[in-house]
This record gives C-alpha cells, structure tokens and sequence, in this order.
C-alpha cells in the first residue's frame, strides 16, 4: 500500500486512478496560465508606463520583451531541472519566483526594478511552459493527446483573453501597477494543487537526480548572450547608431554559431563516453526528423507573428484609433473567447487529421486578418470597433488551428525519452521568435512613424496616422505566409 506521503507518479496514479492524468493536467495549466498572463497583461499598460517613466515606445517595451528574453532562454533548462529535481520541486519553485516578480514590480518605483522583476517572471515561465506538452505526450495515449492539448489550450487562452479585460480596468482605476498582481492567485492556487497532485519524481517515473549531469553553463552562456545581443541589435537599429547595431548582430551570430559548435561537439563526446561530461543544453541530433524540423521553423515564425501582434494590437487600438485601455480589453475579449472555444474543437479534431494540415489552414486565417488591418478606417466609429473584432477573431480562429495542432505533431516522431528535450527546443524557438517579433514590431513601428513625419500620441488624427500600423501589420502578415512553406512538411511520410 502506498503511505500519504508518497507523491511518485505511481503512487498518485494509484491514490486518484484514471482521472489523475486530467488532474496533474489541470494543476500545470494554473501554472502556465500564470506565465501566460504575465506575459502579455503587460502590453495594456506600456503607455501608462512610457509616459510615467518618461521612456520612448522602444524602451519601454523591453518591459515585454525584456521577459521573452529571460523566458526564451530559461526553457532550455526545463529538461535539466526536472531530471535533477523533479516536476514538484522545479513547478513549485517557478511559481514562488513568478509570484514574487509580481509583487517587486507592483511596488517598484524605478523602471530598472521594473525590468528586472519581469525579468524574474520571464525566467519562471520559461521553465514552466514545456512542462504541459511533455506531461500530454507522456501521460496521454495517442489517440487522446489532441483531446488533451485542446483542453489544455483552451483554459491557457482564457487567460491572455481576461487578462487584457480585466487589466483595462485596473489600469483605467488604479493605475499600471495593478496589472503586476493580477498572476498573485494564479499562483497561489497552482502552489496548492502542486501539493496535492504534481509528482516529485522527473519524466518518465524515475525519481529525481541531484547528483546528475551538470547543466551546460556554457551553451547557457552563449544562448543568454547570443538572445540579448539580437534583441539589442534589433533595438539599435533604430534608436542607436549602425555600427552598435552591427556589431550586436554580429556578436548575436557569433554566439549561434559558438553555442551550434559546442552542442555538436558535446553530442558526440556524450554518446562516445555515455557515464561522463555533461549533457547537451540541445539535442541537435532531435532536427533530423524532418517534422521536427519543420515544425521547429514554423514554431520560430510563428512567434514573431503571434507575440508582435500581441505587442502591436494593444498599442495600435490605444495610440492608433484613441481608444481607452479598458475598452481595448473589451474590444480584445470576444476574440478571446472564440479562441478558447476554437483550440477545444481543433484538438479533437487534431486527433482525426494531419497536423499540416490544422497548422496551414491556421497560418492563412492568422496571415489574412493581418492583411485586412489596414481595412479599418475612422470614418465610422461603429463600423471601426465591428471590423476591428472581426478581423481580431479571424486571426484567434487561425492561432485555434495551430495551437493544439503543431507541437504534439511536430514531436509524434520523437522517441519518449527525446520528448522533455523536444519540447523544451520546440518552447525555446517559439519564444525566440516572440521575442525577436516583439522588437521587431516596435522598431518597424518607429521607423515607419518617422519615415511618415509623424507621432505616436493619443489622439492624434494627422492624415495618414494609421500608416505605419497597417504596414506593420502587412509586415505580419507576410511573416505568416512565409511559414506556410514549411507547415506543409510537417507531414508522416508513407
């Protein structure tokens, strides 16, 4: 018989029976609904915090690209951590870093400690995001892993489309502080049922190594360093000179370049001498299979896509057609919620038809309701706020399509002990893309405004004003249709 306080996955198995693989689901989506909302509550609040710090657009959205740095990067520690300390000790103590990185930035009175508590948040979330997918892969039988990412989705989505609603509303009432403390009970309940129904043992029901491989400081080191100098890059490019740009992008290559070469040669010096050195921070050898490695490319494209617009929507609705912060939430909610309901009935769907299929037909959608953006005139209020929801919804149905759909497909062809590995890379290029499309998005911003003559500023009606937003927008849209290349390869071959 099990003792109460036996928490391996067996015993938990054993104590709660067929529904515990829905219950360990549900405890890790608090988590990472959590990490969600941190992540993309922020963008409401970027011009009550440009304007209270004094900061131009481009610095103050390092407040959310500052976290997609940290959270690109720390995803590539995901499948150390859990071999060295297991699910409940890693899941637990993102949570309790996450929630603190709330709190410090509600308070913070200088926008340094601002960066550097979402910096903090970025780190937890990071770790966190991978978990999900490696548990639905893991704990589910095939046949019901759609079922499972769908649901799954449908509850993280809830979170960024009630964050921006609710966050309007307490920006507009109690400032942009308050949007810092909205994560606060999202991570007290998931502390509370990590308790209860996260395992302590690592992937794959071996108990927890502390005395395991090291982690590969170096490959680390390069990837933290190769990620801040593209983000930097991308920055000085508009706001510095060209050779502080060059050089960062050179350095940022330099380092990919450094960190392919020591993962390659960390490959083959681990499997040669299997008991010895220290485990590659990435497993190249995961893109031989070509789903993987397609799937690995649209995720990076898909990134710059879907967190660029969620950077740029925000902005465009509040300084591009003067809408109020809490009205742009609720202009954001419908989408929102068709999202929610969309992934629901794509993941089963996913479970009955090939992935590049859903991932394609997603991609167009998401492509095309950027490509209506520039649509939207200021003729009419009422019809302005009517094509604004509908072209927002078209693009939720389109990231419905690809959400549950691309990472379980793009692994299916992965062994199980290559999972935790290859959601961890499939996480790391998603969120490398988030975070150059964040960057990217804001300085095209800025350079269009400029080649424009004009200003970002509520109210501004100057003729023209909208340009440099619905060229941002095309930019998007064509980022989208590039990725249909490589969604149609992800494919089973016959």
């Amino acid at each position: 018989m099990n003792r109460p306080s036996d928490h391996s996955i067996t015993a938990l198995r054993a104590r709660h029976g067929p529904r515990y693989r829905w219950l360990l689901l549900l405890s890790v989506m608090m988590g990472t609904m959590a990490s969600v909302m941190s992540s993309t509550i922020v963008n409401v609040a970027i011009p009550d915090m440009s304007h209270y710090f004094a900061l131009g657009q481009e610095r103050a959205q390092w407040a959310t690209s500052g976290f997609m740095a940290a959270m690109t990067v720390s995803m590539l520690t995901t499948p150390w951590l859990l071999a060295r300390y297991g699910y409940r000790r890693t899941y637990t103590g993102c949570m309790w870093l996450l929630m603190a990185g709330g709190i410090a930035g509600g308070f913070a009175q200088h926008f340094p400690l601002v960066l550097a508590a979402r910096v903090a948040e970025g780190l937890a979330a990071g770790v966190v995001q991978p978990i999900p997918a490696i548990i639905i892969l893991r704990a589910f039988e095939p046949q019901e892993q759609g079922r499972a990412s769908g649901i799954f989705g449908m509850g993280v989505v809830l979170a960024p489309a009630l964050g921006p609603s609710i966050g309007g509303l307490l920006v507009d009432a109690f400032g942009w502080r308050s949007i810092f403390f909205m994560v606060v009970p999202f991570c007290l309940a998931s502390l509370w049922m990590a308790r209860r129904f996260v395992p302590t043992t690592a992937p794959g029901g071996a108990a927890a190594n502390p005395q395991g491989a090291a982690l590969d400081w170096r490959g680390l080191l390069l990837a933290s360093g190769g990620s801040l100098c593209l983000l930097n890059g991308l920055v000085e490019l508009k706001g510095g000179t060209p050779l502080t740009a060059g050089g960062l992008l050179l350095a940022a290559t330099l380092a990919l370049v450094g960190f392919v070469a020591l993962q390659r040669r960390m490959l083959l010096a681990r499997r040669r001498h299997p008991d010895q050195g220290v485990d590659p921070l990435m497993n190249l050898s995961l893109f031989r299979d070509r789903r993987f490695a397609m799937g690995s490319i649209v995720a990076f494209i898909y990134g710059i896509a879907l967190f660029g617009s969620t950077y740029l929507l925000p902005v465009y609705m509040q300084l591009g057609l003067g809408l109020s912060p809490s009205f742009v939430g609720t202009i954001l909610l419908p989408a929102g919620l068709v999202l929610a309901v969309t992934i629901a009935w794509v993941g089963r769907l996913s479970d009955r038809q090939p992935t590049h299929r859903l991932v394609s037909l997603g991609l167009l959608l998401l492509a095309t309701s950027f490509a209506l953006m520039p649509t939207i005139a200021l003729t009419d209020r009422a019809l302005t706020v009517t094509m604004l929801v509908a072209w927002a919804t078209l693009g939720r149905i389109g990231l419905g399509f690809i959400l549950p759909s691309l990472n379980t497909g793009a692994m299916r062809g992965l062994d199980r002990a290559q999972i935790p590995q290859g959601a961890s890379v499939i996480n790391f290029l998603r969120m490398l893309g988030g975070a150059a499309g964040v960057s990217l998005c804001g300085i095209v911003l800025e350079w269009r405004v400029a080649a424009h003559g004009l200003t970002l500023a509520p109210g501004n009606t100057a003729p023209g004003h909208l340009a440099p937003f619905n060229e941002t927008f095309l930019l998007l849209a064509a980022i989208c249709a590039l990725a249909l290349l490589a969604a149609w390869r992800v494919r089973e071959t016959r």
